[in-house]
């Protein structure tokens, strides 16, 4: 007889730019494992936690033989880029995009991973874009190949941080030293990662977009680190895109660009996709945080003559002022998000940071 095999994926990721990085544990648990995982996992570090829910409750995903688990991955398989391939989830209030350190708790189904998880991450994954991940599977006795490879399709655009940790059903009581020995392995001394953000300025509107480590962000890195770079681009009914003014150190592969992505293409212009298109580009980064709607509005699809502004943090000036005084105004975190109605502290205005009292 089938045996419904449970995993536990943990997606670990870290931006070492800030040493009190919140985290952020996400989770679903059909048996009971994955939280034994989650509540050993949050008794050794600090985390808010949030839990998957399916939309349609109280389905028994291992009945008739796992016909419905079955049924609920042979869907995602047959079509993995429509979103209705994916089983309904609750919507939840808390974004990944505010988190730097963000850890997945998961079971995986019949050597891949649960369903119900695979709809939260690619729901998720442009909002995860830039992250430092590392991974734990928990199995009965199987191999973790499975939900490696799915995790690696469902996130394209974050850093691995090691090889997964394989908690299975023999060493599952000594999981607490397991996590504990695993933690050590990753390197999280890191050095200052500060110029691995970049910040895109679009009709007085500001995001951050996490850069990949290449010649070309080095050489774009060091261009900016001089002055902020803008540039005039144009709409090609996938992206925007036009001369960077300057040439950079060309790292071409061929690629199929996701919303949000920036890349190099003829070693001169830079492109900035809402929609996907395949072929070869030196990559740059990702913008972080957005939607395909969000990224749609932000970018100006669809006009021409763009005037766009790439700029680093620690290059922008800061100014103080009264809270009253941007009353009205919209602001955004350090993070690229929408900072809220009173928020303290430093934010970005018109491109600029802004330190609110």
């Amino acid at each position: 007889m089938k045996k419904i095999l449970f995993f536990v994926c943990t997606m670990l990721t870290w931006l070492s730019t800030d040493a009190t990085a919140k985290t952020l544990v996400v989770y679903y648990s059909y048996t009971g494992n994955s939280r034994e995982i989650v509540n050993t996992l949050t008794s050794q570090i600090e985390a808010d936690v949030l839990e998957i829910q399916p939309a349609e409750k109280g389905l028994k995903y291992e009945a008739d033989n796992y016909a419905l688990g079955t049924q609920l991955l042979n869907a995602i398989k047959a079509n993995p880029n429509d979103a209705g391939s994916y089983p309904a989830i609750d919507p939840v209030t808390i974004s990944p995009a505010d988190y730097q350190n963000i850890i997945i708790v998961t079971p995986l189904w019949w050597s891949q991973m649960a369903a119900i998880t695979q709809a939260y991450l690619f729901q998720n994954a442009s909002k995860m874009a830039g992250k430092h991940v590392g991974m734990i599977v928990s199995s009965h006795s199987s191999g973790i190949s499975g939900v490696v490879s799915d995790a690696e399709r469902l996130l394209p655009h974050v850093t691995w941080m090691g090889d997964a940790l394989w908690i299975n059903a023999s060493n599952h009581s000594n999981r607490a030293s397991l996590i504990e020995d695993w933690l050590k392995t990753l390197n999280f001394d890191k050095e200052d990662t500060t110029m691995d953000k970049m910040y895109i300025t679009i009709g007085g509107q500001t995001q951050s977009a996490t850069l990949v480590d290449n010649d070309a962000t080095r050489e774009l890195v060091a261009a900016l680190q001089n002055a902020p770079i803008t540039v005039t681009l144009n709409d090609n009914n996938f992206e925007i895109w036009g001369s960077l003014g300057k040439s950079l150190t060309t790292k071409n592969e061929q690629m199929t660009a996701l919303p949000g992505d920036i890349v190099l293409y003829n070693g001169s212009n830079i492109c900035i996709f809402y929609e996907s298109n395949s072929w070869s580009y030196t990559r740059l980064g990702h913008i972080d945080g957005l939607s395909e709607n969000e990224l749609r509005t932000f970018l100006k699809a669809g006009e021409s003559n763009i005037s766009v502004t790439l700029s680093l943090a620690l290059s922008i000036g800061i100014n103080t002022v009264k809270s009253e005084k941007l009353k009205d105004k919209k602001c955004y975190t350090l993070q690229g998000t929408l900072a809220l109605v009173g928020q303290k502290g430093i934010v970005i205005k018109d491109g600029k940071k802004v330190a609110i009292k």
